[in-house]
């Protein structure tokens, strides 16, 4: 895991929403490189000449010479092919959509769903005095 996360408070563990990794290795930036594209918000990038470019990260080419990614900057209809070495920082500022959408919740939701579905029913029953 990179050597230095910071994160803001999260309701959620497992959502990366305001968290921020700066790079000690090259292991490091991979990985953070491979948790932005994995992200389906938006991310900021600070990058070695200390510019920050917003938007978001669709596609990594870590085999590539050099490595590099494909980054819709905010705003622009095409991507930017940015080199890995370039990127110093990840910061995950948009929201993730998909946070919280997780296979538990799904199963508690559709619980909860079926238990108001099955005590309007009673009720519609005790109410036609079927019960």
């Amino acid at each position: 895991m990179p050597a230095d996360i910071k994160s803001a408070p999260q309701t959620r563990a497992t959502s990366l929403q305001g968290s921020v990794f700066t790079f000690q290795s090259e292991a490091d930036r991979v990985e953070g490189i491979d948790k932005a594209f994995d992200y389906r918000g938006d991310v900021t990038l600070t990058m070695a000449n200390g510019e920050l470019i917003e938007g978001f990260m669709s596609n990594r080419e870590p085999k590539a010479a050099p490595p590099r990614v494909q980054f819709f900057v905010k705003g622009q209809d095409k991507a930017q092919v940015i080199p890995y070495a370039d990127i110093a920082a990840i910061a995950f500022t948009g929201k993730d959509p998909a946070d919280g959408k997780s296979w538990d919740a799904w199963v508690s939701k559709k619980e909860d769903e079926r238990k108001a579905e099955a005590d309007r029913i009673k009720a519609e029953a005790e109410a036609q005095g079927h019960l």
